[in-house]
């Protein structure tokens, strides 16, 4: 067995365009459901292809979706380029809405109609696999496995709509007329249902880690999935048992070091802190990232570029730079926390309009590679790090406030921090907040926890008030601000995608 596998290889027909409509019949040309799910293969070779939309929403939204929009990270205004409105919306808080056919607030914005799309992908490969695999006969231990995967993927899936979206339509069988296609939205809670029946499905047919392939979902990411779940619902009590199973299977640990959880380009993937991270291969078969590229300030010289990437073939970057550490998250590190510098670097842009040419950028996926705008670092969608600040929280919600400070303190001492000593069950709950946000910081979660929490409007008011009062502050050249729109629109879910509006009567 070779040290990972790269779980995204699929076959060519499983592959559509993101510019079709999310539940377009496959054509003609392509092999068909009755022609193909025939062996163990087939349907191994369906299972990787419902991982594949994981790499292009890790890659290309979930930065955007869950980080630009929240206090986490801006973009780096660069007048020279011109507005960059799709994202600059996401980050303002100002997208464009209207009322869609069935008094439903849609938005024609890209990126939210894209993230919504690769979901569906998921969901709807997930549909087929589970359609058809309990027709075809092999080894039954094996049958179990990839339905776990497919069932915990589908749950992943719709947690995704359901806190970016508020809702969408319920799809658990394939789609085989395009009428079937156009479903009624579902109740929050009719999501909730589905989504905590896959997950739990999931645990009891995936492998733990150390016996499932690496790269795949097993027992302890469904379980992680199922306490993030809870935890929106503020079900502590059902968090913290599955929190404590994972723990207790003794199948993860921290990496020493903070900067170790990350995996580099080719190296440490899937180590011992990973519950799960998507895989990513630097070369020319199109399975690279290009994430850190994504995330770069801008306008940047190739020897600038150079001094992190370590490309032998670096390129300049023009245009405008996204998820930019902001000067709240830079504050929001406690005094001698190692994760700050582990997180967040510095570099000097000769051609920025700034006369602070100075911008910070997010270390700790800036990793040493060969080729320009082709990463292999992968994406931890979960890590230990996160089940462990998790279970501190659930706990002291629970008023097991000491119990609580056992499991934090283990995510400070290795940030280098001294053990908390809260004991009070306020006091903790903001003390695991602020390690919250400095042990997560850009890994997409910022947005998920400051609306679960209840606190979104208060925290992004403020934080627009800022930005307003001090563009400079956060990277706007002198005698630039703002748009007029800018933080007008501060809602609980994104607007459903206006495209998918005009294909479904009843949004």
């Amino acid at each position: 067995m070779k040290k990972i596998i790269i779980i995204i290889i699929i076959l060519g027909f499983f592959q559509t365009s993101c510019d079709k409509d999310f539940l377009s019949i496959t054509p003609e040309t392509n092999l068909a459901t009755a022609t193909f799910f025939k062996t163990e293969t087939d349907f191994q070779q369906a299972v990787n292809a419902t991982y594949v939309p994981l790499r292009t929403i890790m890659n290309d939204r979930g930065y955007l979706l869950g980080e630009m929009h929240s206090d986490n990270t801006y973009y780096a205004r660069n007048i020279l380029f011109g507005a960059t409105e799709a994202q600059e919306d996401i980050a303002d808080f100002s997208l464009p809405t209207s009322v869609g056919q069935n008094g439903v607030i849609i938005s024609p914005n890209t990126h939210v109609l894209n993230q919504y799309r690769q979901d569906f992908f998921i969901i709807a490969r997930a549909n087929q696999v589970l359609s058809q695999i309990d027709k075809v006969e092999f080894d039954a231990a094996r049958k179990t496995n990839m339905k776990g995967q497919v069932q915990l993927l589908r749950a992943f899936a719709y947690f995704e709509l359901l806190r970016y979206y508020g809702t969408a339509p319920l799809h658990l069988t394939p789609v085989t007329v395009r009428e079937e296609a156009a479903l009624p939205l579902a109740t929050t809670d009719q999501l909730y249902t589905q989504i905590i029946a896959d997950a739990t499905a999931a645990v009891a047919n995936l492998l733990p880690k150390s016996k499932q392939e690496a790269g795949r979902v097993t027992s302890g990411t469904a379980r992680m999935l199922l306490a993030d779940v809870y935890m929106t619902q503020k079900k502590w009590a059902e968090a913290e048992k599955v929190l404590k199973e994972i723990v207790d299977s003794n199948e993860y640990a921290l990496m020493p070091e903070y900067a170790q959880a990350f995996s580099d380009n080719t190296a440490n993937k899937n180590n011992k802190e990973s519950v799960f991270e998507v895989q990513f291969l630097e070369g020319s078969a199109g399975f690279n990232g290009t994430f850190i590229y994504n995330f770069l300030p801008r306008p940047m010289s190739v020897e600038e570029l150079k001094t992190i990437t370590g490309t032998s073939n670096p390129q300049p970057l023009t245009g405008e730079g996204n998820n930019t550490p902001t000067p709240d998250v830079i504050a929001s590190y406690q005094e001698g926390d190692k994760r700050k510098d582990a997180s967040i670097a510095y570099i000097k842009i000769s051609g920025s309009l700034r006369e602070n040419k100075e911008y910070p950028y997010i270390k700790k996926f800036a990793k040493i590679h060969a080729q320009h705008n082709n990463t292999g670092t992968n994406w931890h969608i979960y890590r230990y790090g996160e089940v462990l600040i998790s279970l501190a929280e659930v706990l002291n919600e629970q008023g097991k406030t000491a119990d609580a400070a056992i499991y934090l303190n283990q995510i400070r001492k290795r940030a280098g921090l001294a053990d908390a000593t809260q004991t009070g069950q306020a006091e903790l709950r903001n003390q695991i907040a602020i390690d919250r946000r400095s042990e997560l910081a850009f890994e997409n979660k910022r947005w998920f926890d400051i609306v679960r929490t209840g606190k979104f409007v208060e925290i992004i008011s403020a934080y627009g008030a800022r930005i307003k009062a001090n563009p400079l502050a956060y990277y706007y050249p002198a005698g630039s601000t703002l748009r007029s729109n800018s933080f007008s629109n501060i809602t609980k879910y994104y607007p459903l995608p206006a495209d998918e509006s005009s294909l479904n009567p009843n949004f």
